[in-house]
């Protein structure tokens, strides 16, 4: 029970509620003590995976005889995202959501029985870190724009090509690519996974980013990248479909993980205030501060309410693309606006990167740019109405 979102939530039961205490429990453990180094660093331990693993909260969803816990209830993904975004340390646990909610789909849903045994156990045991790859110098949301090229010959296809800002990426060992293996828009495009062992296969920089210091965002080259057609995921040309069906799944786990950042945020805003003090007393007796914070406080507990409805819809199998794309616009939106709303109530504190708000208020601006870009979520929601 917080003071943003009070009392039990229905969509959760016991199972759930003794879930979040683990999860909780991991990252007070892990990232709290190793924050800072992280955004140091630029990414994060390799062992932080094979932790994850052995607290059950990495790779859930995989079948058991792979070494998963065979958990398909994505509440327990919405729980995870949830503990890792109100964290102060989010951004170091950025990859494992990544790897739980979209990497990992790919190869539950699209592997045949022998990819399966080659890669799932290496994954749910956190030996394997899992990236996606399809973002492109010149493509960004336009995935019909994707260049990459897998050329058959033979056993092989031969990969050129480049990706960008790919999460994930410094670590990954597997790197689900999407590539282009025919001249049609969407029907050309297929799915390989490209281990990172392989001559050809080169990593670029870890960029520097404004924000989400601690995660791990690169490029990645393939110079005559021969990867085996027992790589391939799907049929050739599925791969426009794959990446499609995914992407609901994508985007609303970005929502609630900015609808749980949102309440980190103001979580710690409304301890700040009462404790920080202007004019001999507590910023928050001041109306305007009470005004501020009953404004964003109402909009967390709608916006919960919303995202918690459609987390049930995805959960039975129900939720519609255009849902998926509203709720990450909306909530995104959401989370940038109040972010700035509370560093403001920070002061000159807020400015400081000793302060968690300040790290909230630059890891928050990607978030409506990832997984989609608002304008292109807008797009979506308005091609729905039939307009």
């Amino acid at each position: 029970m917080t003071v943003v979102i009070p009392g039990r939530r229905p969509l959760y039961d016991d199972d759930h509620e003794l879930f979040r205490e683990t999860v909780r429990a991991f990252a007070d453990k892990h990232a709290g003590p190793n924050a800072e180094r992280w955004r140091s660093a630029g990414r994060v331990d390799r062992w932080l995976f094979k932790e994850a693993a052995k607290a059950g909260i990495l790779g859930f969803n995989i079948p058991e005889e792979y070494g998963g816990a065979g958990v398909a209830d994505f509440r327990f993904n919405a729980v995870i995202g949830e503990e890792f975004s109100r964290h102060p340390g989010s951004d170091g646990l950025a990859g494992l959501s990544l790897s739980n909610d979209i990497v990992v789909p790919y190869f539950t849903d699209l592997a045949d029985d022998g990819q399966k045994a080659r890669w799932l156990p290496g994954i749910a045991a956190g030996d394997l870190v899992v990236a996606v790859a399809m973002t492109e110098p010149g493509t960004g949301s336009d995935l019909a724009g994707i260049a990459a090229t897998a050329v058959r010959d033979g056993d092989d296809y031969v990969v050129n090509g480049s990706k960008v800002f790919i999460s994930n990426g410094q670590n990954a060992d597997l790197v689900v690519t999407a590539v282009r293996t025919g001249p049609h828009p969407h029907h050309g495009i297929s799915l390989l996974v490209v281990e990172a062992d392989r001559p050809g296969f080169s990593r670029g920089r870890n960029l520097e980013k404004i924000g989400l210091h601690a995660q791990d965002t690169s490029e990645l080259f393939f110079t005559d990248l021969r990867v085996p057609a027992a790589n391939l995921l799907g049929e050739e040309g599925s791969g426009f479909t794959s990446l499609m069906r995914n992407l609901p799944q994508e985007r609303i786990s970005i929502a609630a993980g900015a609808m749980a950042s949102i309440e980190g945020v103001l979580e710690r805003t409304v301890e700040y205030v009462k404790e920080r003090k202007a004019f001999g007393r507590p910023i928050g007796s001041f109306q305007n501060t009470r005004f501020q914070l009953a404004e964003m406080v109402t909009t967390a507990r709608v916006g919960r309410a919303y995202l918690d409805d459609l987390l049930a819809r995805h959960t039975r199998g129900e939720l519609a693309a255009a849902d998926a794309a509203a709720a990450k616009f909306w909530a995104t939106e959401q989370y940038v606006d109040i972010v700035g709303r509370c560093l403001q109530l920070h002061g000159a504190y807020g400015y400081m990167l000793e302060y968690r708000i300040a790290h909230d208020y630059l890891d928050s601006r990607i978030s409506t740019i990832y997984g989609g870009t608002t304008e292109i979520m807008k797009e979506i929601v308005g091609r729905d109405l039939g307009l």
